[in-house]
């Protein structure tokens, strides 16, 4: 793994000028963006490693940026961490529904922003050791994507850590509690919807490019589970 590149995307000059000293003594190569339009310009020219974005910025918002990002091919894997002093449960499931990795609200410890960075570079590198075969899937940890006969879905990273935690337990059924422990890897006070939110999403892009939905079981009440789906799909509950 070679040095980090991070991009910061806040409008509030004293604090990007605190964010950039502070990752950048902690090893990071940093770039910031001073409004939205600023942030897509600089995501497709610095190719960044992780994005700090704030959500009320000038030109073009956040939720605007994080959509934009992860509807296309070039930027969509890139994690992003929400920065704002917007903390409704709402805001909080737009942001990840668009998918964001983590969401921090303003006033926060630099030191806790810190260990929230840390974080999602540990789990974007704690799978990295090859591929995982599942029911007739290929999941590859290195390029976030997922195989099917000749046709290959590449995902964001959280969609991808999802299917990989689903399908590495071997159909275990993991409740939403647990999914939110290991996908999302921090102490949030979310509810179950953003999971529920995530595996609709992860559903649309199974059934998007391989043409099939139903690898993820809900088991009512219990959670979700990975599972091969029958050729008649019957047996599913979606």
């Amino acid at each position: 793994m070679g040095q980090e590149k991070l991009l910061i995307v806040e409008d509030e000059a004293d604090l990007s000028r605190l964010l950039s000293s502070v990752f950048t003594r902690e090893g990071f190569c940093v770039e910031t963006a001073s409004d939205g339009e600023e942030g897509v310009e600089k995501t497709f020219r610095f190719s960044p490693d992780l994005i700090l974005l704030d959500l009320l910025l000038p030109k073009l918002d956040g939720f605007s940026v994080c959509r934009y990002l992860k509807s296309r091919e070039e930027t969509k894997t890139i994690p992003i961490l929400m920065l704002t002093a917007k903390g409704a449960e709402e805001d909080k499931l737009k942001g990840l529904e668009l998918g964001a990795d983590d969401y921090v609200t303003k006033p926060f410890s630099i030191r806790e922003l810190s260990a929230r960075v840390r974080s999602i570079f540990r789990r974007r590198y704690q799978s990295e050791a090859g591929r995982l075969k599942a029911a007739d899937l290929e999941i590859d940890s290195r390029q976030l994507s997922v195989s099917r006969s000749s046709k290959t879905l590449f995902l964001p990273a959280l969609q991808f850590r999802l299917i990989y935690v689903l399908a590495s337990q071997k159909g275990r059924v993991l409740s939403r509690t647990e999914l939110l422990d290991r996908v999302w890897g921090f102490d949030a006070v979310l509810t179950d919807r953003v999971v529920d939110a995530q595996v609709k999403r992860l559903r649309q892009s199974l059934r998007r490019v391989l043409g099939e939905n139903r690898y993820i079981k809900t088991v009512r009440g219990a959670g979700y589970r990975f599972s091969t789906p029958p050729a008649n799909g019957e047996g599913f509950v979606s």
